[in-house]
């Protein structure tokens, strides 16, 4: 609990001295690189002070153009992981509640990130093509197929959306199995326990070669090698779809 309690204050105060300057210089001339590199960079820093590793394998799959990065989502402590580890800029479909964040607000929406409200099928849909938009514009995208973070860490079925996504924009996609975060923070529980978050970077899957109506076999073919790489703790117990 302690750690958790020094993470979140560190992580306020470092949000409130950059934040504000980082957001206006980046409304004003365009440039969100800055905001996006210190903010990650604090993001980092406090992972590494709690006592958390993460170990990166297989970033020679990541092309050197735009890409679609689809990750398995177990925990709190999946997500500055998973951006971490991922060595560009990128933009992140995220829950909309947490756009109502002052000042990460603002950084989100200045990063170009796209919030979705999975209770409203209609914005929803909404939140797919703008970011279909985004990807076409050249910036790579970091999504979590199942929609929701598993109870347990096993891999869940995975949503559609996200595939309709990449076969929209022809985007590529680079699947990515994330183990041990579920150990880091665990459910239901506040407290930050040291460990170590391998994130594997898996090969290339071309979406261009499938059509909506093919959604589902790239569903299944993006499910079943994140499945391959987890551990025998974190592999699904249901089937892809």
């Amino acid at each position: 609990m302690l750690r958790a309690a020094i993470a979140c204050v560190f992580l306020a105060i470092y949000s409130l001295l950059i934040g504000p300057p980082l957001i206006l210089y980046a409304v004003i001339t365009g440039h969100v690189d800055p905001l996006y590199r210190l903010g990650l960079g604090g993001v980092m820093f406090v992972v590494r002070m709690v006592g958390v590793h993460v170990a990166v394998s297989g970033v020679e799959n990541i092309p050197p153009g735009v890409c679609l990065f689809m990750a398995n989502h177990t925990s709190n402590a999946d997500a500055p992981a998973v951006v971490g580890a991922i060595p560009r800029r990128i933009a992140v479909l995220v829950k909309e509640s947490l756009f109502r964040i002052p000042i990460v607000g603002q950084a989100f929406r200045a990063a170009r990130f796209v919030p979705v409200n999975r209770s409203n099928r209609e914005a929803a849909i909404a939140s797919v093509d703008r970011a279909v938009k985004f990807l076409k514009e050249g910036i790579s995208f970091l999504v979590y197929p199942e929609g929701t973070r598993s109870p347990d860490g096993h891999l869940l079925p995975f949503k559609k959306g996200a595939f309709v996504m990449a076969i929209k924009s022809g985007a590529p996609i680079v699947p990515i199995a994330c183990a041990g975060a579920h150990r880091v923070i665990r459910r239901k529980e506040w407290s930050i326990h040291p460990g170590v978050i391998s994130v594997t970077f898996l090969p290339l899957v071309d979406s261009s070669r499938y059509t909506i109506e093919q959604r589902d076999q790239l569903v299944a073919r993006v499910h079943n090698a994140i499945a391959a790489a987890l551990p025998s703790d974190q592999k699904p117990t249901q089937d892809p779809l």
